[in-house]
């Protein structure tokens, strides 16, 4: 008999899940082109992680105080306006979960390519999504072992790789500065640079899942309170591990051999354990990446079943198994994954999604500030954890990154702002079509 709702463990395993993945092994070597201060690199991550952490306690209060599946979808409708709701569904729908899985799975086959370069890259990662878009496609219990088993190997793989770091520094050539060296000058004005900002959507990339156990509220115990501990908890150990791994990936490997590539991990796993067991770490890390798809596979359909409950015209994203699967809405966002693994390039994706996803986050805390003025006392929730400041610094820092990408970006930003027009294209097709009914 499958079960019906999902623990506050699983719950804590699918945000870390869809945290821990392809952005902390790939996006380093994009940061390097135009950071190379180790110290900046780091506080670059530091700063990521209050980010996310601001994000998940402003989440948390929205999930408490809304407790039903479909994430900025759910809380934007409610709380600003259907539209605005409608657009951030539709970019979860179309993109949102579908290309960090493409990108999951990108990723993936390059770090089996490098030590099997006879295996397709692409192929692998779409036959990745096909298998585990089977293992979700049945019933809650065997999705939830799965992501459980996976996740643990996850963040046991994450801990043994820090700590063979540490210990191999002693004897490796240092290509950086140590944690306890003075830091220069020009460190400190690279942290206020606009390369410094840019280089923030990478991270904030490496860190989107944060908000992952919201897009699922139906199915956690006691989503009240098992929601935004999730997010919190979930949040935080993510932080200090990604802290931690990036500075070991520029511990233990020179700089100039990280700069631009994808494979950050498996370069510094060579530098670290030597080519024979460096082959072996990368092939873990690939199955590492497994976890990560998994975690979008299991919570994305989410939203597209909870917008086909809303909606008629997409009625047909509502409809679930006997076991309260939505296969439809399963396999839909899993054939988007695959187009994208097969026409689109790695870099360009990741820029474009990280612009898109910030934009709605940025919106949703910020419908917090509303919620709180419509509602002034709700009983019974979380409250956020030092309101104001808590999502005003999230709102200031995503913003900043917003404007420098855009700045920077352009082409990738324009992109993801397309996405949205036609979403609201779309919308207003089918409001049409509804008042024509009337």
């Amino acid at each position: 008999m499958s079960i019906r709702k999902i623990s506050f463990y699983t719950a804590v395993s699918v945000v870390i899940a869809n945290m821990i993945g392809t952005g902390v092994f790939t996006s380093l070597g994009f940061q390097l082109k135009d950071i190379q201060s180790v110290f900046a690199i780091t506080m670059l991550w530091v700063v990521g992680g209050i980010i996310a952490l601001c994000g998940a306690l402003s989440y948390g209060e929205l999930a408490s105080a809304m407790p039903r599946s479909g994430g900025e979808y759910q809380y934007l409708s409610k709380i600003l306006h259907p539209f605005v709701g409608f657009l951030s569904g539709w970019v979860s729908v179309t993109v949102g979960f579908s290309a960090p899985v493409a990108l999951s799975a990108m990723a993936l086959g390059k770090y089996v390519h490098e030590v099997y370069p006879l295996l397709n890259e692409k192929i692998l990662g779409c036959s990745v999504v096909i298998l585990i878009t089977l293992v979700h496609s049945f019933n809650l219990k065997n999705s939830a072992k799965f992501q459980n088993i996976f996740t643990v190997l996850k963040v046991v793989l994450i801990v043994v790789f820090i700590t063979a770091g540490f210990f191999a520094g002693n004897t490796l050539h240092i290509s950086v500065l140590p944690i306890n060296s003075l830091i220069p000058s020009e460190s400190w004005k690279s942290i206020f640079s606009p390369a410094f900002a840019v280089s923030l959507i990478y991270v904030s990339y490496a860190y989107s899942g944060w908000n992952a156990s919201a897009y699922m509220s139906n199915d956690i115990e006691n989503p009240r309170i098992n929601v935004p501990k999730s997010l919190f908890w979930g949040t935080a150990v993510v932080m200090i591990l990604y802290v931690l791994l990036n500075y070991i990936f520029l511990y233990t490997a020179p700089i100039k051999e990280l700069q631009g590539q994808v494979e950050v991990g498996y370069i510094s796993a060579i530098h670290i354990f030597g080519t024979q067991i460096g082959n072996l770490v990368d092939m873990l890390i690939a199955l590492l990446l497994v976890s990560s798809v998994s975690s979008m596979v299991f919570a994305g359909p989410r939203v597209s079943q909870v917008m086909g409950e809303d909606l008629p015209q997409l009625s047909f994203l509502s409809k679930k198994n006997k076991n309260g699967i939505p296969v439809i809405a399963t396999l839909l966002q899993s054939a988007i994954t695959i187009l994208l693994i097969l026409t689109s390039t790695f870099g360009t994706v990741l820029l474009y999604l990280g612009f898109t996803l910030s934009l709605f986050t940025f919106l949703t805390v910020f419908s917090l500030f509303v919620m709180r003025i419509k509602k002034r006392e709700i009983s019974g929730i979380y409250k956020t954890f030092a309101y104001p400041i808590t999502p005003i610094i999230f709102l200031l820092l995503t913003a900043w990154t917003l404007f420098f990408t855009m700045k920077n970006n352009f082409e990738e930003s324009i992109l993801g702002l397309l996405t949205v027009v036609v979403g609201g294209v779309v919308y207003f097709i089918k409001t049409k079509d509804k008042l024509k009914k009337v």
